[in-house]
């Protein structure tokens, strides 16, 4: 899902930029108000950046990788997500790859955006989490997580062909398939930790009944 230097100008990465600073920044007045979010928060970000660095793989105009969204939401919250999804790629632009930095705002947005998709569209209303709702999940975060692409290479400088495009979509079908297996394990890693107070602390408890 990274945008690869070179693709977007300067002024549109600039307003992506502004775009994802306040976009963070009314996520981080609700961190204010609930400090103790903030251990999820950093939970998160590892998290997050260890399954990028597990799985980063060149496809076409981007990368495919394993982001861990749904485990991150699901056992988290979606602040702690929102927000470890920005700290994360914070992370792996300053330790791994600092050409990254360039399109920090924009990589951004395209997590957060579907993510805030998703939730509004499922997230909201859920009570109980399946097999096939963890496979509903998925498939739309990383439905959206594509589209973000295509929309950053349709602003592109140089025209993507939409072959390039619709191989790295392609790509993602592999990862929504496997990912819920992830979601699951972590759901039931929660669960055995859920009625000690440090687990209550560190996650968010309310799905893992699921596992």
């Amino acid at each position: 899902m990274h945008i690869e230097p070179g693709y977007l100008s300067a002024a549109k990465i600039a307003l992506a930029n502004t775009a994802a600073i306040a976009l963070a920044g009314s996520q981080l007045i609700h961190l204010v108000r609930q400090p103790r979010l903030a251990v999820r928060v950093l939970l998160a970000a590892l998290f997050f950046s260890l399954c990028m660095q597990l799985v980063h793989v060149p496809v076409g105009p981007s990368e495919l990788h394993l982001l861990g969204a749904m485990p991150i939401y699901l056992t988290l919250g979606l602040l702690p997500a929102l927000l470890g999804f920005g700290l994360g790629l914070l992370l792996q632009g300053l330790l791994f790859e600092p050409a990254d930095l360039v399109h920090l705002g924009v990589n951004f947005l395209s997590l957060a955006l579907p993510l805030l998709a998703v939730h509004a569209a499922f997230g909201r209303r859920l009570r109980r989490v399946d097999p096939r709702t963890l496979l509903k999940l998925d498939a739309a975060f990383y439905g959206g997580v594509t589209l973000m692409v295509g929309f950053w290479l349709a602003l592109g400088e140089t025209a993507t062909p939409l072959a390039a495009w619709a191989g790295f979509a392609a790509s993602y079908a592999s990862v929504a398939i496997a990912e819920p297996l992830l979601t699951w394990l972590a759901l039931r890693g929660v669960a055995r930790v859920a009625g000690r107070p440090l687990g209550r602390l560190c996650f968010d408890t309310r799905f893992c009944s699921a596992a």
